[in-house]
């Protein structure tokens, strides 16, 4: 991600991008110490962008500052990873009933190129490709279902949830079972049935119960 992307007046928008980003992705690990300065020299910009970057991050949960101690990522939180599965499950379960109704045949065909995408991602070992295609996916179905707001919500609520998604896929867990996944529920809706269609999709939100203390084994720094 390069400054010039961006316009003038939001150099505070770009250090926030860059930096979610690399905690997202876990190339700024959980737990690890950060400073305004590192930021600073790495980014070339000045410090008050750094500032209001930070701010930012840790309004989102993504920075704790400690009093004398200074600024860290902060630790993947399961309660809240397993409050936002929670609601994102509930709420997509409804969701790809009504989708069953609601998408058009367009809009199935959008499905099944971005399921194109991903099988082409998981071939490259593209992880993090592979996870923004897995969320077009799901956006796809949930703003095809003309719940924007919904979607927004859970951008809101998915910061942990996501952070350990990302980390799944870091690790290679089946990503071929995902895309499979995504296959069946395209078919159940393209079959106009909302009990298999609801079925498939609680099976592939609740794939993260599975392997989430696996997880937590193999980077026991990584968690709170």
């Amino acid at each position: 991600m390069e400054a010039s992307r961006y316009e003038k007046g939001s150099m505070r928008d770009y250090v926030h991008d860059t930096l979610k980003k690399n905690i997202m992705e876990l190339k700024l690990e959980p737990g690890r110490f950060i400073s305004e300065k590192e930021v600073v020299e790495a980014l070339q910009v000045s410090r008050t962008p750094v500032r209001e970057a930070f701010v930012k991050l840790s309004q989102e949960e993504l920075i704790e500052t400690i009093p004398q101690k200074g600024s860290f990522i902060s630790l993947i939180d399961m309660k809240q990873v397993e409050e936002s599965r929670f609601i994102r499950e509930k709420l997509e379960m409804a969701i790809v009933r009504q989708a069953c109704e609601i998408l058009s045949a367009e809009q199935l065909l959008s499905l099944q190129n971005l399921v194109g995408l991903q099988k082409l991602c998981a071939s490259e070992n593209n992880y993090e490709r592979l996870f923004e295609l897995d969320e077009e996916f799901h956006k796809l179905i949930i703003i095809g279902c003309g719940k924007t707001r919904t979607w927004t919500l859970l951008q809101q609520l998915n910061t942990h949830y996501n952070r350990i998604r990302l980390l799944r896929l870091a690790v290679n867990y089946d990503w071929a079972n995902i895309i499979v996944q995504h296959e069946e529920i395209i078919e159940a809706i393209r079959g106009n049935n909302p009990d298999l269609a609801e079925q498939t999709m609680l099976l592939h939100l609740s794939q993260v119960n599975f392997e989430k203390e696996e997880l937590k084994e193999k980077y026991p720094s990584y968690f709170k």
